[in-house]
């Protein structure tokens, strides 16, 4: 596997990111037309259709939108104990998700100190990932 770094440790899924999310709204739109365009002997199943493309495309957001939610969690509740297994004290006040999430990244040599300049200065998310010189990868994540 490659070394993970900066430059790539973001992830995209093919078959989600690339073929399911078009081809979704591909059919999202050809449903939406198909019942704008339906005469009174076929609006019934034109709007059904509709009705039907779009649940399932909140059904398609949603279900990201809770693992994400979840994951997130899961980043903050271990980033926290990393912290104050370290340090002996908890995450700093002030820092926002984002930033819990990109400190994931920092070595524990880096973590502790990172996470200070973070408050105090407000860095973004970006600019702690590209500050970290010992990369921690994360080869399990979702």
């Amino acid at each position: 596997m490659q070394e993970q770094n900066f430059s790539n440790h973001s992830r995209f899924v093919t078959l989600y990111h690339y073929i399911t999310t078009p081809l979704l709204v591909v059919i999202l739109t050809g449903s939406i037309v198909n019942w704008c365009n339906s005469s009174n002997d076929n609006l019934y199943s034109a709007s059904l259709i509709a009705t039907l493309t779009i649940a399932l495309s909140l059904t398609f957001y949603f279900a990201r939108a809770f693992a994400l939610k979840a994951n997130d969690r899961a980043i903050r509740a271990e980033e926290n104990f990393r912290h104050f297994i370290l340090t002996g004290k908890p995450l700093p006040e002030g820092l926002r998700l984002s930033q819990i999430v990109a400190l994931r990244f920092a070595s524990d040599a880096e973590f502790p100190a990172l996470a200070s300049k973070a408050v105090t200065e407000k860095i973004s998310a970006k600019a702690i990932k590209q500050s970290i010189v010992n990369w921690k990868p994360d080869y399990n994540r979702v």
